[in-house]
């Protein structure tokens, strides 16, 4: 069993599987030597996080209320620095800093990434901590390539914990100006020629 199975189905949890008759035969052993260790992140998971232009991250405040952002950038801008360690430029925002100040409170924190157009979905639990630019000024300059437009304030590392791979069960299809660039394109060439056509047909006969 995974870690992220571990950390995500609490005995609660999994009272309630068992009421609704869902608990799946391969989680219902919990035993102390399963899902101990972090769980390594592959190829596959490396890969789908460079390629994602943002993410939602959720905190925790000392009062135990959760908070839910969303982190955008360029695809790249947050790197898999190694198996078990994200991270990421943090750019100024609206200085509410209410993700930031959860941080110091509690470091765990979920993370979802989504790609809507493929309706897929990596979940993460992990322990997210900040350093200031000039705690380690080559990583801040690492993570800060590439990132989006606006000061860098410091840089945030997300030790993963565990990971998940959602099913496309009710995740809309959504798509993003990368992916309708060429609908686009290929729609002004058509109205270009359809223009000409009826220039043509317009002509007076010789």
């Amino acid at each position: 069993m995974s870690r992220f199975a571990r950390l995500a189905f609490t005995e609660t949890v999994r009272l309630l599987q068992q009421e609704e008759g869902t608990r799946p035969r391969q989680y219902r052993d919990l035993g102390e030597a399963v899902g101990r260790h972090p769980d390594p992140l592959g190829e596959r998971e490396t890969e789908f996080i460079a390629n994602r232009d943002g993410f939602y991250l959720a905190s925790v405040s000392e009062t135990g209320w959760p908070y839910v952002q969303f982190r955008g950038g360029p695809p790249g801008f947050v790197h898999v620095l190694d198996e078990h360690t994200l991270g990421y430029a943090d750019v100024r925002g609206n200085r509410e800093y209410i993700t930031n100040g959860n941080l110091r409170a509690d470091g765990r924190v979920a993370l979802f990434f989504m790609d809507y157009p493929r309706r897929t979905r990596l979940k993460l639990f992990g322990h997210a901590a900040t350093r200031g630019l000039e705690e380690d000024p080559e990583l801040a300059e690492t993570l800060s390539a590439p990132r989006t437009d606006g000061r860098v304030e410091r840089t945030v590392l997300i030790s993963v914990e565990g990971y998940d791979w959602n099913c496309p069960k009710h995740i809309p299809r959504r798509y993003g100006e990368e992916e309708l660039a060429p609908l686009h394109e290929r729609l002004r060439r058509l109205e270009a020629e359809n223009a000409e056509l009826r220039a043509r047909l317009g002509e007076p006969r010789s």
